[in-house]
């Protein structure tokens, strides 16, 4: 009796919420206005959540390396080399000089650097500050579920700048990378810090 009296109950709630609602008609619209952007079609993930403040560094995109839409951590971005698959990117991040060092090295495997080993890396001018220099190779690890690359290399800049470390990072084939070096290091020493 008792489960018979809830069915009841529930199929008058159901029922009563089943009421046939009135028809609405819009009476008035807005315009477009200056804040308002028109919709881009095949937008990318990154392009319709990220935060779209523009970058704080600017560069000037060497001659062979292809621009590429930044990205929520790639503040620029660009692919680079003979076969295509080479990427460099400037990103700003957190910790210090000593901890992005070692997250680079162990992307290859290598031993982590003490204090006196990252104190002993060449310097190297980014944007007008002093950064250090970073080179590794062999397999690389990247993470974000991509599978390990073998014949890979990096080459990179990092420095410290207003309590956030600014990083350019040159990853692809060694051959790509030995190539590419010194042009990496002549684009880090020209970018420029707007904000």
């Amino acid at each position: 009796m008792k489960r018979s009296m809830a069915l009841a109950v529930c199929a008058g709630v159901f029922l009563a919420a089943c009421k046939r609602n009135e028809e609405v008609t819009v009476t008035e619209t807005r315009g477009p206005t200056t804040r308002d952007t028109p919709p881009k079609l095949n937008a990318t993930s990154d392009e319709r959540f990220r935060d779209a403040k523009p970058s704080p560094v600017r560069g000037e995109t060497p001659a062979g390396w292809q621009p590429l839409p930044p990205s929520q951590f790639r503040l620029l971005n660009y692919r680079f080399g003979g076969t295509g698959s080479g990427e460099v990117w400037v990103s700003l991040s957190a910790g210090s000089i000593k901890d992005n060092v070692n997250r680079w090295l162990a992307q290859f495997g290598a031993a982590a650097l003490d204090d006196a080993g990252v104190a002993a890396l060449r310097k190297v001018e980014i944007a007008d500050f002093q950064g250090v220099w970073v080179e590794a190779k062999g397999t690389y690890s990247g993470g974000m579920g991509a599978p390990p690359q073998e014949g890979q290399a990096l080459a990179g800049v990092i420095a410290k700048l207003d309590g956030k470390i600014l990083t350019v990072k040159m990853v692809g084939p060694e051959t790509d990378v030995a190539e590419g070096k010194a042009t990496l290091e002549t684009y880090a020493k020209n970018l420029k810090v707007i904000e």
